[in-house]
């Protein structure tokens, strides 16, 4: 069937076109969310500069903590070196988990981080967790 408009013949769309298309449309979207590319890299924390972060108590060697208010983690990957990176999993930001045996792990899609240099280990992330540079002052882990 065509419909005429302003001199032009136009083929008309039915109901099951139309819910065609837009099945079509939705499930474009849908596996458009499941892509492959990394999460767009998070902004430092403003204000962190100069904070404890953490005390050095709280953070075991080869393991970690999770610093929910500044959504840090902080690492002792060996005797007296310790490391901070953003919480926010490079693949689509979900928190990834304090060390367990200097591993860091993603809930999410099961992404995995090295504790000493935050680097991807096992994908779908292909990026390093951001890294901040930290000192120790007395018994706190302070952010430069």
């Amino acid at each position: 069937m065509t419909v005429t408009e302003g001199g032009f013949a136009m083929p008309a769309v039915g109901r099951r076109e139309a819910l065609g298309a837009a099945g079509i449309a939705a499930c474009g979207l849908a596996l458009a969310g499941c892509g492959t590319g990394d999460a767009a890299a998070e902004p430092v924390v403003k204000g962190i500069k100069g904070q404890v972060i953490a005390k050095t108590a709280d953070v075991p060697v080869g393991g970690g903590t999770v610093v929910r208010k500044w959504k840090i983690v902080v690492t002792q990957p060996s005797e007296g070196v310790y490391k901070a990176y953003s919480s926010a999993c490079p693949h689509r930001g979900c928190a990834v988990g304090a060390p367990k045996d200097n591993v860091m792990r993603c809930p999410c899609h099961g992404s995995e981080f090295a504790a000493d240099t935050g680097e991807a280990m096992t994908g779908p992330a292909t990026r390093a967790l951001i890294a901040y540079q930290v000192k120790v002052e007395g018994d706190g882990i302070v952010v430069v």
